[in-house]
């Protein structure tokens, strides 16, 4: 038995959610999952940990959980995260993201459960005037998705404020890659993510991939983004548990990414080296609200956890998704 406490992991059966649990297990902490399963997936949560098939802003479900489990630490993952979509459909978003984070914190208050960790994103900065972001670089969202994010950051400092809870939101650049040992992945069909469209593409899934936009003021004119491995940023969230539990004083806001920006033409060719395959690319228009370059100043999360990226390599990153989606075409059999 584990001498640590219980870990409720929403969203834990979806993309990122499901890497967190695996590195919370990985180091031995016990976890349950609350998961809807609208995006999620039942095969991506380990043997032996509890899934609770319910809504995160269903707080009787939830304070149900956080009582039986006697749950100490709430890692918020579930939400939506299409950019596009968000535009199309904000209200989803402001509930989906909003609304039911704030159900999730206020259940969190009531049950006394003492620390929160925030899935946020760097759609919070909305268009940077300056490249690598930094934590301290204006917050300006120009879609529904980033501002639904922001709101909930905005809450939890206001409740850490007011109640002994402490948080750390941890805002990510573009999370790729797969579990190293291929236990789970990005599994969701007609994700937007280059990387996995570039793998399904290369696998013969897609007839070719979308470039979007090759004028943007970037040396080969196609947006630049900084690519994290999604099994680096589920030990930085073991990291933030951690530091939130020595210091229950101290609140953490944090960019997740490596520091360095590849191009959408870069990662392409780098599918390509990796596969030994040529994958068609057909250019596009600019989509609205892409901003030429996000690139992370990581310095701050390198500063505060003892966080050392594993795999902090494109064709790294590129083998380990094309490995999950060869797995994922076995599991759809």
């Amino acid at each position: 038995m584990s001498n640590k406490p219980t870990v409720l992991v929403t969203g834990g059966a979806g993309y990122i959610g499901s890497h967190a649990v695996l590195a919370l297990t990985d180091a031995g902490w016990p976890v349950v999952v609350v998961d809807n399963l609208s995006t999620g997936f039942r095969f991506a949560i380990p043997d032996g940990v509890p899934l609770i098939e319910a809504d995160i802003g269903d707080q009787a479900a939830v304070e149900a959980v956080m009582r039986a489990h006697e749950v100490k630490a709430v890692m918020h993952f579930a939400g939506s995260i299409v950019v596009p979509e968000s535009v199309e459909n904000p209200l989803k978003y402001y509930h989906n993201n909003t609304v039911n984070s704030r159900a999730l914190i206020e259940s969190a208050v009531r049950c006394g459960v003492p620390h929160f960790i925030f899935s946020s994103t760097a759609a919070t900065y909305g268009v940077p005037e300056v490249s690598p972001i930094s934590e301290s670089c204006p917050q300006q969202p120009i879609n529904p998705y980033g501002m639904s994010k922001l709101m909930t950051e905005a809450m939890l400092a206001d409740v850490a404020a007011a109640h002994p809870i402490n948080y750390c939101a941890l805002r990510y650049f573009n999370v790729a890659g797969a579990d190293p040992h291929a236990r789970s992945g990005q599994s969701t069909a007609g994700a937007t993510h280059l990387i996995k469209v570039a793998v399904e593409a290369a696998l013969g899934k897609r007839s070719h991939v979308g470039v979007y936009g090759t004028d943007y003021e970037t040396p080969d004119g196609t947006g630049v983004r900084d690519y994290i491995h999604v099994s680096d940023l589920a030990a930085a969230h073991v990291l933030a548990l951690e530091a939130l539990m020595a210091d229950p004083s101290r609140n953490h806001l944090l960019n997740c990414g490596y520091g360095r920006g590849f191009s959408v033409l870069e990662v392409l060719d780098a599918v390509d080296r990796v596969t030994n395959l040529t994958i068609e690319r057909r250019i596009e228009g600019r989509r609205a609200g892409d901003p030429a370059s996000l690139v992370s100043d990581n310095r701050a999360i390198m500063a505060t956890f003892p966080w050392q990226p594993r795999f902090a390599d494109l064709d790294t990153i590129i083998a380990h998704a094309l490995a999950w989606e060869r797995k994922l075409t076995e599991i759809r059999r």
